[in-house]
């Protein structure tokens, strides 16, 4: 069994470094300027081999870039990277270092051994997906008001040569995925079908350039640009879908319709590839931060799924409903009581409402907040179809605000039940935006720990937040609050598909049914959830994985501390130094409980 790497948070040794004295008498080793040397440099070397981060970040230097980083060659160069730091990395005395350069020591040695490991499979060999894809994030910059900044002349040239790039980078995707095709490594069928058509929809008649997402940043030129420069752009732009844009989708298009689709599997896991079970626990190992096996998350998946059956049973009975949960779920899903809108501005709203309402009580439980601005926005409609709710973060410089971003395919169907405020809990507020502006804001952090994060961490806290409803004054309506425990099951739900599926053989099919009998989804919900699962293997699991971390080291402070415990004060611990892998999470609450004990 593979071991993640851990490190003690405590002091072990003062000899032959910088220190001094407190006023108590207690001896404090200062930071290593050496070592915080060596982490700006990983950080700024990172950000040239990975552009699409830089941009992520708010750092511009690199917008013109889109390299192919799924080729051998840049994988060979990737691994040479993670090599080259993780032995310099070790080349500092971690005895010597006190307790934060100790914890970023550890979270950093943590990172590589992990990257080096994923590069020993053939994951490289589907570039793309229709969850996460190059067609997928150009999208989300075409638009103009994505990461990728359209304020000056030179933003929107840097755009231009960054999508003359993305022919170089379909060109070899191609390349990539009839390897893939010779050797046995493809997506399924039930996925190529959902690829096609948003490859399609870029593919617009070159007399109308101007209905094409990519010549969206044309109708966002600021005033302060002359005009000529405006005229000097329109043609750039108007060459740039009609050279670039169109004939690169058009040509994806045709080679997943004619000639990749035909090579799809019909398997649903990757366990069905070669080499499959390997990769599928590596990425159990990776995205969960643990060593636990596949086995035992999906042991804890069905506990949870029994568990929370009989909480929401008890809601149905408390409403007087006369029949099955199933027969609950069917109701809930489609009483038209429960879809109250008509347009998207009116769904938005309502969100924007639950903040509201939960403002006070949020004071009381988080001593900080995020200086980072916040906005609701409707999903675009490219991408809609295929989208679940999510959050976009902002830059640490407050130059783009963190987004809640809500898929509005038609505000009449809309439903309340949806769990929309255990939703906005968990992708924003406190959930993703404090979490991941605070770390950003942190300039305390070394870079890669500000603009980093580990899956079982960052998605465990969002999901540990939907279960403060009740603390911050929602969930009060039991419709509401039945929406959230379905979001809870929605989640034990994926321990138990997620590994059935990539290790037990099940079926997009089997899937889907189990989910549907579960939880109040539609069957179009459910199949857009299991085939994200199908595309992005392990990913979904740590989410349940990370929230039961959190609030196990809740109970636990609670219990030892007693009435010296304060929730603020615990929740500042679990944020106050980003994201980590689960193990060191829970030493540095240890430390902290016992530190409050005296």
């Amino acid at each position: 069994m593979r071991k993640i790497f851990s490190f003690l948070i405590v002091i072990t040794a003062i000899a032959a470094c910088d220190t001094k004295t407190s006023d108590k008498g207690s001896v404090i080793i200062e930071p290593n300027k050496e070592l915080a040397s060596f982490f700006e440099q990983y950080h700024e070397d990172n950000l040239k081999l990975f552009p699409l981060s830089a941009t992520f970040e708010g750092d511009n230097r690199y917008n013109d870039l889109l390299p192919a980083d799924f080729t051998d060659s840049y994988r060979d160069s990737t691994k040479r990277f993670y090599e080259r730091y993780l032995k310099e990395l070790s080349s500092f005395d971690t005895s010597k270092l006190n307790d934060e350069d100790k914890l970023s020591y550890a979270i950093l040695k943590y990172n590589l051994d992990v990257n080096i490991k994923g590069l020993a499979f053939h994951d490289n060999y589907i570039p793309l997906n229709q969850f996460y894809g190059m067609q997928n994030t150009l999208g989300q910059f075409a638009g103009g008001t994505g990461a990728q900044p359209f304020k000056t002349i030179e933003d929107y040239e840097k755009w231009i040569k960054r999508v003359a790039a993305f022919a170089v980078w379909a060109d070899s995707a191609i390349v990539y995925f009839r390897k893939g095709m010779e050797s046995g490594i493809v997506l399924p069928k039930s996925l190529v079908v959902k690829i096609i058509p948003q490859m399609k929809a870029m593919v617009t008649d070159t007399a109308d350039y101007a209905k094409n997402l990519y010549y969206s940043p044309i109708a966002i030129l600021p005033a302060s640009f002359s005009d000529a420069d405006k005229r000097t752009l329109a043609a750039a732009y108007k060459k740039m879908v009609n050279e670039n844009i169109v004939p690169v989708f058009s040509k994806l298009s045709d080679f997943f319709q004619k000639e990749y689709l035909p090579k799809g599997r019909t398997s649903s896991g990757i366990g069905a590839l070669p080499g499959g079970k390997e990769m599928y626990e590596y990425l159990v190992y990776q995205q969960t931060t643990t060593t636990k096996t596949p086995d035992e998350i999906y042991n804890t998946g069905l506990a949870e799924v029994k568990r929370i059956r009989g909480l929401m049973d008890s809601v149905k009975n408390a409403v007087g409903f006369k029949g099955d949960l199933p027969a609950f779920f069917e109701y809930m899903k489609t009483d038209k009581k429960f879809m109250p809108y008509k347009t998207p501005k009116e769904v938005l709203a309502a969100f924007e409402a639950i903040h509201t309402r939960m403002e006070p009580n949020l004071k009381k439980m988080f001593n900080h907040v995020p200086k980072t601005k916040f906005e609701i926005r409707q999903t675009e409609a490219f991408r809609a179809a295929s989208a679940s709710a999510e959050y976009s973060q902002g830059t640490a410089d407050g130059s783009r605000p963190g987004i809640f971003y809500v898929p509005i395919l038609d505000a009449t169907r809309f439903n309340t039940t949806s769990g929309m405020e255990s939703l906005f809990l968990h992708e924003a507020i406190p959930g993703h935006h404090y979490q991941i502006s605070l770390q950003q804001e942190d300039t305390s952090l070394p870079k890669f720990r500000r603009f980093g994060g580990q899956n079982a961490y960052v998605e465990g806290w969002a999901l540990y937040c939907e279960s403060l409803g009740k603390e911050l004054g929602l969930y009060t309506d039991p419709y509401q609050y039945m929406g959230a425990l379905g979001d809870e099951i929605h989640r034990a739900i994926r321990l138990v598909v997620d590994v059935a599926i990539h290790e037990k053989g099940m079926s997009r099919e089997d899937a889907i049914k189990y989910m549907m009998d579960n939880e109040a989804i539609s069957e179009q919900g459910a199949t857009a959830e299991i085939e994200r699962y199908m595309a992005i293997p392990g990913q979904a699991l740590g989410y349940k994985v990370g929230a039961l971390k959190i609030r196990e080291l809740r109970t636990k402070a609670e219990k030892e501390l007693g009435d010296k415990f304060n929730l603020a004060d615990f929740h500042d611990q679990v944020l106050k130094d980003g994201s980590m892998p689960l193990d060191l999470l829970e030493q540095k609450i240890d430390a902290w409980i016992k530190k409050i004990k005296g």
